[in-house]
């Protein structure tokens, strides 16, 4: 065996980045190649088509290594190669008794530790079986209300061996109380509970509008059950730093790392005021990251939120903690229609999450925003997540992410906006101050309007909604539990209750502006869930006629752009095999029934042909008559194609269309 090393750039000479700019230039023909090949983001960062170690440079290691600060590079000099990180699953089924074989099948088949969201009404402070409950009772979570209700969610459960997560938003409290008796009773050990109570009054704030008592009192009581935890329950955590309220309604990714940083900062006051050191707070708290589906800048935002945090934990005077770090599918990122694509969403954040570094990951239900999930969809999220580890083995390389050009490049960008903003949160008294005030909510939501103009355009595009939409599939729904009778079979506890907790424990509510909560695909799924109505009152869905011009061969292409364009609002298109006159379109067109058309042709036949066709249909009584591509010509009312704005042009129509 040959010990010759095979170089396989030998035979190529080195080109330098103009050379090959000046060579892409000629590609373009003339286009400029800041707006063609650069990317800038909703943060105003740049994404280059190429990077070269010019635009990152390795001396002095500044992203040091792996395990030690300022743990850029992850918090574990192993990373995650021993034990992978820990596959977290949310649970929501309002039914406890199926809530609990759902809980039992993730924990055997390969999921780590559980969340458990608790449903509207605990969330108010209310008993299930309390009138005032009835609407709120068993949506969106389980109906957990006393210990016995706890119990019998986590039935057969090793609670030293399975971590348990408390989701119970403003009575997060009361819930730790209700797992701290659970413990009490099943005899788990101080020593041996494991989980996290999830208290965090700010974002709870931040995503419903309220507290039930003051922001002051809030974090102090906070602030009191981190010290008990601190001293008591060496394997539970207090306190949660969770932004997925803020991303939700359409922050940016420095956006998201800068509220997390100020949200942390208020909480380490609360803690250290109520006798924690720096350090002993520190490890109270968890980070809780919502990513979309794009892989880069979810790696950049783990990385930068571990240097963000070992830098305050450094400025605090403390020693290096570090970042207990979760990350979860973003809720904005998925679809209610064409589900299915949402597998390949929430594998690029479970991917981004392990390459990040996480050391918790949670991957939603394909089937999130249609219900609650099935058992289909739960296996297909704990399996993404098993895969990924257990045959693509990203946990065996320690931060892949190292030393690329463009992940530390971009996460060095991030780390100096993030901060500005940390730091501009600061100067207007902290996060409190800023959604007291709506400060922070105001700037988000000029963000998402600045999205939503990407959206409508498909600049940002939504594959199966936005994009290459199926508007015959069947809709993806999961029934709703029969709440009634749920709540007739509520029992009532002898002990402590949400309810009880809560009354005994409320104080003067603290109220403010709460974040919208957003989707990427809401405003063309709105329009076809008008479509939809619209089909269940006539029979079908909207029409549009669409007149191909001439061959095949000439027309598809365009015919191809318009089917997807206007059947994006649910709009069906009425196809055929070309005309070569406008007469035989004309009759075509009557037959439809439709009332709208769209030209489809080459360039060459618009300008012989698009008149003609366009006045015919005119005559013919089309309401509208769109032309697909670019050009102006008697007869038709507006030109669609590239660039256009898609959500205004089909909301217009639906208007047209008495949709």
């Amino acid at each position: 065996m040959s010990d010759e090393r095979l170089a396989l750039a030998a035979d190529f000479p080195a080109t330098s980045v103009e050379a090959w700019k000046e060579s892409l230039e000629k590609v373009l023909n003339g286009a400029p190649f800041e707006k063609k090949m650069v990317i800038k983001t909703y943060d105003g960062i740049d994404i280059q088509p190429l990077y070269t170690k010019a635009d990152w440079t390795s001396e002095g290691n500044p992203s040091g290594f792996p395990g030690s600060a300022p743990f850029t590079r992850g918090t574990n000099a192993a990373g995650r190669s021993a034990e992978g990180w820990d596959i977290r699953q949310v649970h929501a089924q309002a039914d406890l008794s199926k809530a609990n074989d759902q809980i039992l099948e993730d924990l055997e088949r390969g999921v780590t530790s559980i969340v458990l969201k608790f449903d509207d009404a605990a969330c108010a402070g209310l008993d299930g079986n309390d009138p005032a409950a009835k609407a709120m009772a068993g949506r969106n979570g389980m109906m957990i209300y006393s210990v016995e209700d706890l119990e019998n969610a986590l039935e057969g459960v090793l609670l030293d061996l399975a971590g348990v997560s408390l989701e119970a938003g403003g009575q997060a409290i009361n819930a730790a109380d209700l797992l701290k008796q659970l413990w009490i009773k099943k005899g788990i050990s101080n020593t041996d509970a494991m989980g996290a109570f999830n208290v965090d009054p700010l974002g709870t704030l931040a995503a419903t509008g309220a507290l039930p008592k003051s922001i002051d009192a809030a974090l102090t009581e906070m602030a009191e059950l981190a010290k008990e935890t601190a001293t008591t329950y060496p394997n539970v955590t207090a306190v949660k730093v969770d932004t997925s309220a803020y991303y939700g309604a359409g922050a940016t990714e420095t956006q998201d790392l800068a509220i997390a940083m100020a949200t942390a900062v208020a909480y380490l006051r609360a803690m250290v005021k109520a006798g924690l050191s720096v350090e002993e707070a520190a490890k109270q708290i968890t980070f809780s990251f919502a990513n979309g589906a794009e892989i880069f800048p979810g790696i950049a935002k783990l990385r930068t939120a571990r240097f963000l945090w070992a830098q305050i934990i450094k400025a605090s005077g403390a020693h290096e903690v570090a970042m207990n770090l979760h990350a979860i599918t973003a809720t904005r990122a998925l679809s209610k229609r064409d589900p299915w694509v949402n597998m390949l969403r929430t594998t690029a954040t479970c991917f981004a999450g392990a390459i990040g570094g996480a050391d918790a990951i949670t991957v939603l239900p394909f089937d999130h925003h249609c219900g609650v999930a099935d058992d289909f969809a739960r296996r297909i999220a704990r399996n993404t997540q098993i895969v990924l580890q257990e045959e693509s083995y990203l946990n065996k390389v320690i931060d892949p992410a190292g030393g690329s050009w463009f992940i530390e490049s971009l996460t060095e960008q991030y780390v100096k906006k993030a901060w500005a903003l940390f730091q501009d949160i600061e100067a207007k008294g902290g996060m409190a101050a800023v959604l007291q005030s709506g400060d922070i909510q105001d700037q988000i939501a000029q963000t998402w309007q600045e999205r939503l103009k990407n959206i409508a355009k498909r600049k940002d595009p939504v594959t199966g909604v936005s994009e290459y939409p199926n508007i015959t599939e069947d809709k993806v729904e999961r029934p709703a539990p029969d709440y009634d009778a749920l709540i007739a079979k509520i029992a009532k506890s002898s002990g402590d209750t949400i309810g009880k907790l809560a009354q005994a424990g409320r104080g003067e509510a603290a109220m403010i502006k709460a974040l919208p909560a957003h989707r990427l695909a809401e405003g063309f799924e709105k329009l076809r869930d008008a479509a939809d109505a619209y089909k269940d009152a006539n029979g079908t869905f909207p029409q549009i006629f669409s007149a191909n011009m001439g061959a095949i061969a000439k027309h598809t292409a365009r015919a191809t752009f318009a089917k997807n364009f206007f059947e994006a609002g649910g709009i069906q298109t009425v196809s055929n095999n070309g005309f070569t006159t406008a007469d035989d379109a004309v009759a075509a067109f009557k037959e439809s029934g439709a009332k709208i058309a769209v030209l489809c042709g080459s360039d060459d036949q618009y300008q012989e042909l698009a008149t003609t066709f366009a006045t015919a249909l005119k005559t013919a009584g089309a309401t509208k008559v769109f032309l697909a591509g670019r050009g102006e010509f008697d007869g038709v009312d507006q030109a669609v194609g590239m660039g256009s704005d898609v959500l205004a042009t089909l909301q217009d129509l639906h208007t047209v269309l008495g949709v």
